[in-house]
């Protein structure tokens, strides 16, 4: 039986909703909840945050912009606002794992601010999944604990499992999309994973079975991570526009008519933002992502004699 104290630990980071606690007396967890945890008094220092916050959040509006994707923007500027409220307070705050592009515009954002400092961490080089701890240099001091791995081992020789699978049963357990990171395949053996270290002993306990495989999960040193850089293949089209179901039809050897299907299921994204028209337009250094067909990297483009777009496209094998 888990501990009522992990229990405690735990309960911020799944998708169960608490519901409002009407009485001052409801017990959680054998722990009173104290009034002022339910309807805290509103103070002339309350009003001084509330007023520090207003001021933040006006200087991240300026900041973001001619920056970003606008579907990442807002994820940008609670961090912005995040970072300035740790600076302020001298204290360190951390983000969840964030996606590529929330990350690079977010570090390029941060890089300009004076008394923030910043790390980024995935647990291994090439993460792609990363964590931010941001605050004031005199706070931030050391490179925070913030990633933990954890191997999920069993017999996968006999029913592959894909990336997927082992994410599907990882959200299966309640545990949110942000509290994990890059999750990397073992073939036969199975999988490691990054995530918060407040999840592991509940993942530990929690996750059993991946597909049809029973499988067993035990904490690992970051050091002993398992990774080779992603294979790919690399080759050209020619196309009359930038378009996005004129380019991913193409690096992925399907029809147009298909990809424009696929759009419409909403299985397509460029930089991880969910596509929904079929003339989006690509760009150089664009990821394009595909449910069941991996991922597309849009390298060079030069323009042709006669008008048309000569595209470098890195398929991830």
């Amino acid at each position: 039986m888990v501990s009522m104290s992990f229990a405690a630990a735990a309960q911020p980071f799944l998708k169960r909703a608490v519901q409002a606690i009407p009485n001052p007396n409801f017990t959680l967890l054998n722990h009173k909840l104290s009034p002022s945890l339910i309807h805290p008094r509103l103070t002339s220092s309350g009003i001084g945050i509330c007023h520090l916050a207003q001021a933040i959040k006006s200087d991240s509006d300026v900041l973001l912009k001619g920056v970003g994707e606008k579907g990442s923007n807002e994820e940008v500027k609670h961090i912005i606002e995040m970072a300035k409220r740790a600076s302020l307070r001298r204290e360190v705050l951390h983000t969840d794992f964030l996606t590529p592009p929330v990350l690079k515009d977010s570090m390029v954002i941060l890089e300009k601010l004076a008394d923030v400092k910043v790390f980024s961490q995935g647990g291994y080089p090439e993460a792609e999944r990363c964590r931010l701890s941001v605050g004031h240099p005199e706070a931030l001091t050391n490179e925070p604990d913030i990633v933990a791995a954890l191997s999920i081992s069993g017999n996968f020789g006999f029913q592959p499992c894909s990336h997927g699978d082992f994410l599907g049963s990882i959200l299966g357990t309640g545990i949110v999309r942000d509290k994990v990171g890059d999750i990397l395949l073992q073939g036969e053996k199975g999988a490691h994973v990054l995530l918060v270290p407040e999840l592991v002993d509940f993942l530990t306990i929690s996750l059993d079975k991946v597909g049809n495989v029973p499988v067993t999960c035990k904490k690992m040193p970051l050091i002993a991570l398992e990774y080779e850089p992603p294979r790919t293949k690399t080759f050209k089209t020619v196309e009359a526009s930038m378009r996005i179901d004129a380019i991913a039809s193409a690096g992925f050897k399907i029809s147009r008519s298909k990809l424009v299907g696929l759009i419409s299921d909403g299985d397509v994204r460029v930089n991880w933002v969910t596509v929904t028209k079929n003339n989006t337009t690509i760009r150089s250094g664009d990821m394009i992502s595909v449910s069941g067909k991996g991922r597309l990297k849009i390298g060079e483009v030069n323009e042709t004699k006669k008008g048309k777009f000569a595209v470098e496209l890195i398929r991830y094998l």
